[in-house]
């Protein structure tokens, strides 16, 4: 069914909004190139393809705002004299801003940024005679030559060995021009139409323009070997809204084939030569169309071997094997798979009971294979989904050196930015969610730790500060570093701006261990910085880090040396939809934690627990483990060296502690949950999880257990910090009781 103009295109619009993203990226990669090496015609003439390309698109979905301003830009790159403007760089990095504010304003609905300084900046770059850019596009739009009538100038060796073979086979040769429609939405994809259409006809020797040549938007030019007729060959070209003009030119008549003779392979798009049509002679139309049929001479070049294959040459195959897919159609799928996971925990359980019930039934091998067989598949289904959504961190990095970039001129500081393990896969939507915290901890790192170079050369530095984004696998964990080597955080200074800002009292301050004052650079309102300044001073960023990284339930630890520099260390789960899980309950109420938190379980007795101001604590092969009672505390009338205890120990940052648990549950594969705020106003839980029997798990959220605690303090003195997860029923019965017991 086809769907109304209007939903057309908003569809359009959606894809150009996704693509246009890669295009500003590469604008902003290619003009960080060109600001290291001026005046290479090379770089510029790859911006002006990026910006004709964003031209081009934007036009063809209505963004007509857009599509000025761009082709405004694109002609002044195309003189002659713009690849030696001392300020390109800094009008390309201008105008990639520009750019990306417009489409911002073009999805959100707003109003248009201001374009007239962008606009005044551009045309300092067309000031160079207007003859210059004439006979740049003069030779823009050469036409494809004969490869013995050109001395090969445009034509690769394999190009010229894949000639020569069709020559062998006795195959008519063929130029064929297809011009493609000014009307067509999407002309890169209508090329790739006719292209796979001509593959069918025979063997395609050689193919111009380059895709990322602006004239391949208009046209594309064809060597075929072929044993179809002409008519066929142009009846074949013309597609519908895509092709206005199909142009046939014989290169060679067939002739019989030589014994040895190998017909050769389609090659894929080659370095862009020509950009404009075919020269010709003579013409014989071709029935029923505008095609033309021309002839030119034929003799052939010498065979020469084929070069090894160039980097970069990627086949036209290779792109048809890429599927550009809403990420919210894996999300369903993977959210089935999830259902499947309950439904195989319902199927074991059901296997379970019948095994009890009927311990000598023979169907319970049969029942047990056919469950271990569906438990196999499920687990594959499930990782193949799950590699969908991971995407490399390098999609995120490739953003950081245009930041820090900004950022070092800002506050006038001299930075290198080292990228590291950018093949790290992550899931996308984890990826995302760190864009934010990851900013935030880069402009910081460029603010606050590289110092003046001044200061660095008194110091006996280099002047230049460096920056690492390090990114890597450990277990089933993904850890993202951001480190420089500044001037690293002094501790002491944290402790006096926390007493200075009323965080803590000068008494709590001196006790606080170095990683303990660290802390509380991720506390709202919290900076070190002297002046408020549009780069830090508020006090916000580094509490954005911290809840972003709690809500992924993942943790961030700093190490710091004074003089020597910091890293910040944040270790982030694959994935959000689907985790291992150690269950267990408490006040007769069922809980998991993710298993890979876990580093132990122990026993012990209530003998062996001992109180430290409010809070409990536990000696455990030869280290103090602090306590998180999550329930009631234990009866003062109980016999504490009969009463056993079990002691989840887990790892929260770069800290242990013990979990306080009634009793355990065991593993299971857990699909997360998401809940709303209406149902669960607290930060305590992180989601919830339905069992194969039907019960609901709560999924905790370790990082905020452990912080309500460490702030909880009890109102009298010698009494247990506990009972974080009582209702309030619970917690007006433990008071009546204490009242009770104290009267």
């Amino acid at each position: 069914m086809t769907n109304p103009p209007d939903e057309r295109g908003a569809e359009l619009q959606e894809l150009f909004f996704e693509t246009s993203q890669e295009l500003l990226q590469a604008l902003n990669d290619e003009t960080l190139k060109l600001e290291k090496a001026p005046g290479d015609e090379e770089i510029v003439r790859s911006i002006r393809r990026t910006v004709h390309t964003l031209k081009g698109d934007s036009a063809a979905v209505g963004l007509r705002e857009l599509s000025e301003l761009a082709h405004h830009f694109e002609d002044a790159l195309s003189l002659e004299s713009a690849a030696a403007h001392a300020a390109l760089a800094e009008i390309a990095f201008a105008a990639a801003d520009v750019f990306a504010g417009m489409i911002a304003s073009y999805r959100a609905g707003g109003p248009m940024p201001a374009t007239e300084s962008l606009r005044q900046r551009i045309n300092e770059l067309t000031t160079a005679p207007a003859a210059k850019k004439a006979k740049r596009k003069k030779k823009s739009v050469e036409p494809l030559r004969h490869p013995d009538k050109d001395k090969n100038k445009d034509w690769t060796e394999s190009e010229r060995l894949a000639l020569a073979q069709a020559q062998d086979a006795g195959l008519a040769l063929y130029d064929v021009v297809v011009k493609i429609d000014p009307h067509c939405t999407m002309p890169i994809a209508g090329r790739q139409l006719i292209q796979n259409a001509i593959s069918g006809l025979g063997k395609v020797i050689l193919v111009r323009p380059d895709t990322k040549s602006p004239a391949a938007s208009t046209r594309v030019d064809f060597v075929l070997a072929s044993a179809q007729s002409p008519d066929q060959i142009a009846a074949k070209c013309r597609i519908p809204t895509i092709a206005s003009d199909v142009s046939l030119t014989l290169r060679q008549a067939a002739k019989p084939a030589k014994p040895s003779a190998k017909v050769p392979e389609p090659t894929a798009d080659s370095k862009s030569g020509a950009e404009g049509p075919v020269s010709a002679t003579s013409a014989v139309p071709a029935s029923g169309a505008s095609s033309t049929v021309r002839h030119a001479p034929s003799e052939p070049p010498a065979p020469a071997p084929p070069p090894a294959p160039e980097p970069g040459g990627g086949s036209p195959a290779l792109a048809e094997n890429i599927l550009r897919v809403d990420a919210g159609r894996i999300d369903s799928v993977l959210n089935l798979v999830g259902e499947l996971i309950i439904g195989k925990s319902m199927l074991q359980q059901a296997l379970g009971e019948f095994g009890k019930r009927y311990p000598r039934e023979p169907l319970r091998g049969r029942f047990a294979d056919a469950m271990a067989f569906q438990a196999r598949v499920l687990n594959d289904l499930q990782r193949s989904v799950m590699k969908i959504r991971m995407v490399p961190v390098e999609q995120l990095f490739r953003r950081f050196p245009r930041i820090v970039r900004d950022v070092a001129r800002q506050c006038g500081r001299e930075v290198e930015l080292e990228l590291s393990g950018q093949e790290t896969d992550l899931d996308k939507g984890i990826l995302d969610a760190i864009a934010e915290p990851l900013t935030h901890l880069v402009r910081n790192a460029v603010s606050h730790g590289i110092e003046p170079a001044e200061e660095r050369r008194s110091q006996g530095k280099a002047p230049q500060g460096k920056i690492r984004l390090h990114a890597c696998h450990q277990g089933n964990q993904v850890v993202v570093e951001v480190s420089d080597d500044g001037r690293g955080i002094d501790a002491q200074k944290i402790r006096s701006k926390a007493v200075a800002l009323g965080m803590a009292t000068a008494e709590e301050a001196a006790r606080l261990s170095d990683a303990e004052a660290l802390d509380f650079v991720f506390r709202p309102g919290f900076s070190t910085a002297e002046q408020v300044t549009e780069v830090s001073g508020r006090g916000v960023g580094m509490d954005v880090v911290q809840s972003v990284l709690q809500r992924l339930k993942a943790t961030i630890h700093v190490e710091t040396h004074v003089g020597r520099g910091t890293t910040f260390r944040m270790k982030l789960p694959l994935t959000l939809a689907i985790i291992k899980a150690l269950m267990f309950w408490v006040e007769q109420r069922l809980y998991a934690i993710p298993l890979n938190a876990v580093s132990q379980i122990a026993r012990t007795r209530e003998s062996e627990v001992h109180q430290v101001d409010n809070y409990e604590v536990l000696q455990l092969r030869q280290q103090v483990l602090p306590l998180l009672r999550l329930g009631r505390p234990s009866a003062p009338d109980a016999d504490r060296h009969a009463s056993k205890l079990f002691v989840l120990v887990i790892t929260v940052g770069e800290k242990k502690y013990g979990l306080i648990v009634d009793a355990l549950e065991g593993e299971e594969e857990l699909v997360i949950k998401a809940l709303d705020d209406q149902t669960f106003s607290t930060d305590l839980v992180n989601g919830a999880s339905i069992l194969g029997n039907g019960k609901v798990v709560l999924i905790l959220n370790l990082p905020a257990v452990v912080e309500h605690i460490a702030h909880r303090r009890p109102h009298e003195q010698g009494l247990i910090n506990c009972g974080l997860l009582l209702n309030h029923e619970d917690r007006a019965r433990l008071a009546m009781s204490a009242a009770g017991g104290q009267a």
